[in-house]
């Protein structure tokens, strides 16, 4: 029965990849495989016939109805209660950067600074890109800051592909170190209290994070190097003339508001919601917008409001996966007699394959969190590999090749529709250096959790 059971259990598995590719409602497909992947568990529970079987999973395979559903459909949302709260804090103090002028200002000095040389601005922006959204969240963040750096690259006659590549891929690099993005990702890896198996300030998760950060920014480095290795000096006032920043003054001590979270928190151990709360009056501070009470009522609600409006189309389909984790959770006895000798029990070979398989983290593939992912990190969580190692594991193609590079990605569709580049041309571009950045990371990953 177990075996029946398995079949079941990976039919389903294949279903929702073939859902997810065809690009299928997400948050619903999550729900439906909730239903499913409670159900049959406690369907082959009532009518396996193998006492030893039963008995390896004690806690799991004797479990009642009430306890399961109450478990998957009640505990599992309510345990990413925590998570959410630092998605809405982080979304708000987004929006505050982009209301101060503070990341527009950034984008400024940057041209100012790269003189007549494109390659050379690009690279610049490129590094204020993920420096800016190491912190900054949200599509409509990405656009805001898009429709800014766009124009002045493609002014200064860098090729558009090389344009909204590099920005994209800037943008995922920042990813790594995201606390937004990171807490969305941590609430895959709850215990049954609701409690994080895995935190944002893990000193080995962090150092792991910042090697992501400067390996996609590097390989971005070298792309753009290599694009526009012929590529002659233009004039500045090309670039000044496509700016288009909000008027008003930024003081030179604003431009590190960005990046105050994350530093805050790595070298005075400052919790991330305290971080982004400092950092949002700071930077309101600084540039004069705390004049009077009610006017910094008005704005923070204001930015608030917007924040969570940027989060929210994400919010819905996260409260789905505590119950899919769960839910998936009551299916590993099942896909152990399945899978138990199939899939590798060493990480070498889970790392390797991962590596050579990375563009299956495209199109909501078998390897990204945002997609069919959270299916084979619940049937790999049941073979036994460590926490953090699996972390790591899936989350590089869920930024490199999803968050960075995929189409189905709203803010990589707007970036390619608003720049009329193709898609093929986009992947071309991009897909190889996704793809090594894939490999050097499931290296280092290897070195650290494996």
């Amino acid at each position: 029965m177990e075996y029946v059971i398995g079949v079941l259990l990976l039919v389903s598995f294949v279903g929702l990849a073939i859902y997810a590719v065809r690009g299928g409602n997400l948050m619903i497909g999550m729900l439906i495989m909730g239903v499913l992947w409670t159900a049959l568990p406690l369907i082959g529970n009532t009518f396996a016939t193998n006492p030893d079987f039963i008995a390896q999973y004690p806690g799991v395979t004797d479990i009642s109805f009430v306890d399961a559903i109450t478990k998957v459909f009640q505990s599992g949302p309510e345990g990413w209660g925590n998570v959410l709260v630092n998605v809405v804090f982080g979304a708000w103090f987004g929006r505050v950067l982009l209301s101060t002028g503070i990341a527009d200002a950034l984008i400024r000095k940057t041209v100012e600074l790269g003189g007549d040389r494109p390659a050379v601005i690009c690279i610049l922006l490129s590094i204020v890109t993920t420096a800016i959204f190491s912190t900054l969240f949200g599509a409509g963040a990405v656009v805001a800051i898009g429709v800014i750096i766009l124009p002045i690259l493609m002014s200064l006659g860098i090729p558009k592909v090389l344009a909204v590549g590099s920005f994209m891929m800037s943008v995922g690099a920042g990813m790594y170190l995201n606390p937004v993005l990171t807490g969305q990702f941590l609430a895959f890896f709850l215990d049954d209290a609701g409690k994080q198996l895995i935190t944002y300030d893990d000193p080995a998760r962090l150092r792991w994070a910042m090697i992501g950060v400067a390996v996609q920014l590097a390989l971005v480095i070298v792309m753009t190097l290599f694009t526009l290795r012929k590529k002659k000096t233009v004039h500045a006032w090309v670039a000044s003339a496509a700016r288009r920043s909000r008027p008003g003054y930024v003081p030179a001590p604003a431009l590190i508001a960005p990046i105050l979270p994350v530093l805050l928190l790595i070298i005075f151990n400052v919790p991330i919601i305290l971080g982004f709360t400092i950092a949002s009056l700071y930077a309101m501070a600084i540039c004069g917008e705390m004049k009077s009470f009610r006017a910094v009522c008005r704005t923070i609600n204001k930015d608030f409001y917007d924040g969570v409006v940027d989060t929210a189309p994400l919010v819905g389909f996260l409260l789905m996966i505590p119950m899919f984790n769960k839910a998936a959770e009551l299916c590993v006895p099942y896909f152990n007699a399945l899978l138990g000798n199939v899939i590798p029990h060493n990480t070498l070979i889970i790392s390797i394959a991962f590596a050579l398989l990375a563009p299956l983290g495209l199109f909501r593939g078998p390897f990204t969190l945002f997609g069919c992912g959270a299916a084979t990190l619940g049937i790999l969580k049941g073979v036994g590999f460590s926490t953090p190692y699996l972390y790591a594991l899936m989350v590089i193609p869920s930024i490199t090749m999803n968050v960075s590079i995929c189409m189905t990605q709203s803010w990589i569709a707007w970036g390619v529709s608003y720049a009329k580049v193709s898609t093929r041309e986009h992947l071309k571009k991009t897909l190889p250096v996704a793809w090594a950045v894939c490999i050097v990371m499931q290296i280092v990953t290897w070195f650290v959790f494996g």
